[in-house]
Formats: structure tokens, C-alpha cells, sequence
């Protein structure tokens, strides 16, 4: 699907497209019969976005389940859910958006190249608020997203499977479902929850796609966009302080200075069956990470300052 819409966006470039009054331009490229979506509605739609060198900046095929949101109601110019109204169940579109009137009063972004932005959207799902009572509106749509769940709980552990067989991992599993390698031991002891650990990490979902990371060529590498006030150097944080992710709490206790190690953390040590920003639910997640040095506590130092662990920004793997 992804490919799919992808060509449809190439081959759309070439004309036929409608433009609204506030200068965004769109075209039906799959036209499914059907009411068109209207304010209050829940919709649920799978995207891909992409630059004028039809590079493709973000992708909700990644994720694994599509955006979900209730039709908003349209105030002011430039939104390009202005478009949605003009849609139905199942319809695919491309848009265009003019990326100096997007950016408009601020700086551009570097990955914002050329004139447009164009976005190839596929609605999966329609529920039409109409007459419906909230309760049966909201039993309705609630039943949908429970079918997008229930689908990724059922193939995680395949997924899993896969890719511990097609990357032929010899992993140790923990009775937790931990999957770890160590691909360098390390020497000394072995963490333990109150010490500091410094670390760099690689995150990664199981397609190979990295949605976080502190060292600046991975990022390069993994096409994620660098922020010039990320400083991309190894992570302190406490280990065993609250809000860490079950996949980091268990898996550095089991590594000590200087360990290089692979981890596949499954959804019940991460981010379970809500997911999060960019991660849908019963979402796996893989790891590379280095433990750079164990620091024991100093009983009569100061509290350090919280920092942000792996992922903050984008994947969280410390929720706040």
C-alpha cells in the first residue's frame, strides 16, 4: 500500500488537480461511492508525506495502524483537512501544499525542499456521527479500533519470530520475553537499579526503520531529521527510576561496562496496547544500544537534573 500510494503521488504531479480558495490543491486518484466525510465524523486514514524531490519525510505505514481523529471543523485557510470534506470511505488523494505559505513567519525546515509538500492519504474507515446517539456513535467507532488492536496483538509474536529468524539471532529470552543479544561483553559488574548509566542507543521499529537514536551518523543514516540543539552524545539516567520502559528497566541489568547488546523489546515491556505518538499498539521494538560507563551513586551528591531518556521526542521509551 505504501508503494501504491507513492506512485500514485509521482504520477499525479502531472496535472489535473483542483485547488481550494486558500491555495491548497488536491486529486482524487481512487473515487469510492459514499457520503462524503463531514464535521464530528470519525475517520481513520493512512498517509505518506513527501518534498518536492519526492523523498518521503513520514509515513503512518510505519506505525502499523492508521491515524484515527474526528473530523474537525474548518476555521481559517491552509488546513488540509479542508480536503476530507470532498472524501469518502476508502478514497485516496493527493495534496499539495505550498511549503513557503505552510512556513509563513518562520524559518523553513532543511528537509522542506522545493515549492511543495505533498501528502498521499488513503481513508480506511468513515463512521458517520449523523442522528447517532453518542453512545452508539462512540460504540461504534470504539468497536473499530479494538479490530486494529485486537489485528496487532495477534501477529506480534509472529513478527517477532520473523525477525529473530531472518536476521539469525541467537538471542537468550528472559521469562519476561525480553529477546537480547550481546554482540560485545563488557567487563566489571553488572548494573544495578540506583546506578547511572551512560549510553548510546539506536532505536529501531522491526521493518528496520530507526525512530530515535543519540548518535548523529545513525541519525543521518536512519533519514531522521537533526536538531541543531541535540547535542547527539551518550544518555545519563537512573536505572530503575520511574516511567522507564520495562525493556530498559530488565535489560541493563544484565549488562556492564563497556557491553554492546541487541534487544527486541516486545509491547508488554514497552508501549503495550495504547502505543504512542508514533508507535500503534502491540508495537515491538529493537535496540541497539552500548553501554559507555556504570556510575555509582554518591550518596552526599546533589539530585541530578531529569534528562530526557531515548526517544523523548518521537518514541518516549520513557513516558512522562
Amino acid at each position: 500500500m505504501f508503494f501504491a500510494l507513492a506512485a500514485i503521488g509521482m504520477a499525479s504531479c502531472n496535472g489535473g488537480f483542483k485547488q481550494l480558495d486558500s491555495g491548497i490543491s488536491y486529486k482524487i486518484a481512487d473515487d469510492k461511492s459514499g457520503a462524503a466525510i463531514k464535521e464530528g465524523d470519525f475517520i481513520a486514514f493512512n498517509f505518506v508525506i513527501k518534498n518536492d524531490a519526492d523523498s518521503v519525510m513520514q509515513s503512518s505505514y510505519e506505525k502499523g495502524t492508521p491515524t484515527v481523529q474526528f473530523m474537525p471543523k474548518i476555521q481559517g485557510k491552509g488546513n488540509i483537512m479542508e480536503v476530507f470534506a470532498n472524501l469518502s470511505e476508502g478514497d485516496s488523494v493527493v495534496i499539495k501544499q505550498n511549503i513557503d505559505s505552510l512556513t509563513k513567519g518562520r524559518p523553513r525546515p532543511k528537509e522542506l525542499k522545493g515549492k511543495y509538500i505533498e501528502y498521499c492519504v488513503k481513508v480506511e474507515k468513515v463512521v458517520a456521527k449523523g442522528t447517532l446517539s453518542d453512545q452508539v456513535f462512540a460504540g461504534r467507532y470504539q468497536a473499530y479500533i479494538k479490530s486494529l488492536t485486537d489485528v496487532a496483538k495477534a501477529k506480534e509474536p509472529a513478527d517477532i519470530k520473523k525477525y529473530i529468524a531472518d536476521n539469525k539471532l541467537k538471542v537468550t529470552t528472559t521469562a519476561s520475553g525480553l529477546n537480547y543479544v550481546i554482540t560485545t561483553p563488557g567487563t566489571g559488574a553488572t548494573a544495578i537499579n540506583g546506578d547511572t548509566l551512560v549510553v548510546n542507543y539506536v532505536g529501531k521499529f522491526l521493518n528496520g526503520k530507526v525512530f530515535d537514536t543519540n548518535i548523529k551518523s545513525e541519525a543521518v543514516k536512519g533519514k531522521l531529521p537533526i536538531n541543531p540543539m541535540n547535542p547527539y552524545k551518550p544518555i545519563r539516567f537512573a536505572l530503575g527510576a520511574p516511567g522507564m520502559i520495562g525493556g530498559w528497566s530488565e535489560g541493563f541489568l544484565l549488562f556492564n561496562k563497556g557491553t554492546k547488546a541487541s534487544m527486541i523489546v516486545p509491547s508488554s515491556l514497552g508501549y503495550g496496547e495504547q502505543g504512542n505518538q508514533i508507535m500503534g499498539p502491540y508495537t515491538p521494538m529493537y535496540f541497539d544500544v552500548e553501554v559507555v560507563d556504570i556510575v555509582k551513586p554518591n550518596p552526599n551528591a546533589p539530585k541530578p537534573a531529569p534528562m530526557a531518556l531515548p526517544g523523548a521526542q518521537q518514541a518516549q521509551p520513557v513516558q512522562k
